[in-house]
């Protein structure tokens, strides 16, 4: 069958032969429709992100996928079904008490693999197998753009938890600010329309853009970080109940803090390259303490997560997954499907149609 691999000495993608999966005891055989390019993608081919599978010379890319049944293997599932699976499965040591628990997301480093990332091969091949636990039944509805039901879970639960740190006191946030506008920084901010009454998202480009017109057609308020940095932003619109921070810039996990309303709270999901600079860890540690602020980190998610993302999925308007999924490509154009520019939002690899 068909894969989309990164092979070790390589800097770019291609599409290999590798045999067909057969699905093992409690897995069930699933034919790929979609699979979503990430930035995460493009850390893995680069080596700044992940590892490849024991034993193996090349990683099969991709984590964002939607697929179908086709052979329900005496599980719970029926041909035809259409489905989305998680990311993280055991690692070769087996089970340990996150996994045990339901919780393979808060696993530390060391006891997961994750597949298309570190340690296990993804799913942008033309089939691929699954335990059933690790795979969420969706409508088929979802067959288009259900593979972006992975990268809501993960807002879903950084979400969860920023509201969980503030769960011990009466809190009633109003605004919120996204810094980032790549794929995930949107579908961010479209899920915090419903829940606050004031939205921003900062990024980096010049208009006209295709991201800025999605934001401001969210009803959100754009900041261009060149003319406006992350501190300035309470000076220049207002101080921030909630911070979602998607760039992996390392400077904004603690320039957040300074973008906060007291008792505001940031949550980081941004992955940054090592990088030393200085800040002023006195007067952060005062703002923190006096102001009740709190950040919290976040990464992965686990089935309740990708559950809650199939509601939010449903709920976004049809103009903003269609404007968002600029560039669809079959696996021959991977070498066009992983080029980047800035008309390209969100790129996916099509395998087949439901």
């Amino acid at each position: 069958m068909k894969a989309i691999a990164v092979q070790q000495g390589e800097s770019v993608p291609t599409l290999i032969d590798v045999p067909k999966p057969t699905p093992d005891a409690g897995e069930a055989l699933i034919r790929t429709l979609r699979v979503g390019i990430d930035g995460t993608d493009h850390e893995v081919i680069r080596g700044g992100h992940g590892g490849y599978p024991a034993g193996e010379d090349y990683q099969i890319l991709g984590h964002e996928a939607i697929g179908v049944v086709v052979d329900p293997n005496d599980t719970e599932f029926e041909k035809g079904d259409l489905v989305v699976p998680t990311v993280r499965r055991l690692p070769a040591s087996g089970s340990n008490e996150y996994f045990e628990r339901g919780e393979p997301d808060m696993a530390p480093d060391g006891a997961y693999v994750e597949r298309g990332i570190a340690g296990a091969h993804g799913y942008m091949s033309e089939f691929f197998t699954s335990p059933t636990e690790f795979l969420i039944s969706v409508p088929d509805s979802f067959a288009e753009y259900g593979f972006l039901i992975e990268p809501i879970s993960n807002s879903e639960k950084a979400i969860d938890h920023a509201f969980a740190s503030r769960s011990a006191f009466e809190w009633s946030p109003e605004s919120a600010l996204v810094l980032g506008n790549g794929p995930l920084g949107l579908l961010t901010l479209a899920m915090l329309t419903e829940e606050f009454e004031r939205i921003y998202c900062l990024g980096r480009r010049d208009r006209p853009d295709p991201t800025i017109d999605i934001i401001e057609q969210l009803g959100a308020t754009y900041i261009d970080s060149r003319e406006t940095p992350v501190p300035d932003i309470p000076e220049a619109h207002e101080p921030m109940d909630f911070i979602y921070e998607a760039t992996g810039y390392a400077r904004h996990a603690f320039e957040t803090v300074d973008a906060l309303a007291p008792s505001g709270v940031g949550a980081l999901l941004g992955i940054p390259d090592d990088w030393t600079f200085e800040i002023d860890g006195g007067r952060l540690h005062t703002n923190f303490v006096l102001e009740n602020k709190a950040l919290v980190g976040s990464v992965n998610s686990s089935v309740p997560h990708f559950e809650a993302a199939k509601q939010s999925l449903a709920a976004f308007p049809d103009w903003f997954v269609d404007a968002l999924v600029t560039d669809v490509y079959t696996p021959d154009d991977v070498e066009q499907a992983f080029e980047t520019d800035d008309s390209v939002i969100k790129a996916v690899i099509e395998f087949d149609t439901l």
